[in-house]
């Protein structure tokens, strides 16, 4: 990643092909970061400001375009053969894509939109989880804009106007994200798992 890096600081007007060809990557379930492409492209916006367009809809449209190859290869074409081949297998876990499903069946878009926001996997956990329960094509495509559009900008326009100054705000901030986002998850698990266990012992209780 370093020499990436310093390819594109050196090769500025190459950096909006460079940032878009790495996220279309990630969609693969590569182990690339969004949040580092967002923070990169935008401190070279900084002192190129005659590039800010062009790295900004480098790294927005690589992202979404990364999204869409997530759902629609990993998730519908790959399906649950995913977990059988080991590369894809031990980057997203198949537990927490059921906890994940759990949580998607009842909040649906919102869940994208919040997830958008989180790192450490979570992003393409549930992008994989909409193309493995089928989610509609069109859904997930224009929802996914939104939230993608909302994130990126939120992100660039962050890092282009404060700099490196923000960075450990923004690491803090997707802690906390994370640790709330992972904790209603289990607790929308539980709740479910308790609410099938009374059902099933309504269920076998004699009249």
């Amino acid at each position: 990643m370093e020499m990436f890096l310093d390819f594109v600081q050196g090769n500025v007007q190459y950096a909006p092909y460079a940032f878009f060809i790495l996220l279309l990557l990630a969609g693969f379930n590569l182990p690339i970061s969004e949040d580092l492409m967002l923070l990169s492209s935008a401190l070279i916006a900084i002192k190129n400001p005659h590039l800010k367009v062009e790295l900004f809809m480098g790294v927005f449209l690589g992202a979404y375009l990364s999204d869409l190859i997530c759902y629609a290869f990993v998730g519908r074409f790959l399906g649950e053969k995913m977990f059988k081949i080991k590369f894809f297998a031990n980057m997203v876990s198949e537990d927490r894509l059921k906890k994940i499903s759990s949580f998607y069946s009842r909040y649906g878009v919102f869940t994208l939109i919040i997830g958008r926001f989180i790192p450490f996997g979570v992003r393409n956990a549930l992008f994989i989880t909409a193309g493995l329960g089928k989610m509609n094509a069109l859904r997930f495509a224009l929802s996914d804009l939104l939230a993608c559009t909302i994130s990126c900008s939120f992100f660039f326009w962050l890092y282009f106007t404060y700099g490196e100054s923000v960075i450990d705000i923004v690491k803090k901030g997707n802690l906390i994200l994370f640790t709330l986002f992972a904790a209603a998850i289990a607790g929308w698990f539980v709740h479910k798992r308790v609410s099938d266990r009374k059902s099933k012992g309504l269920e076998n209780t004699p009249l």
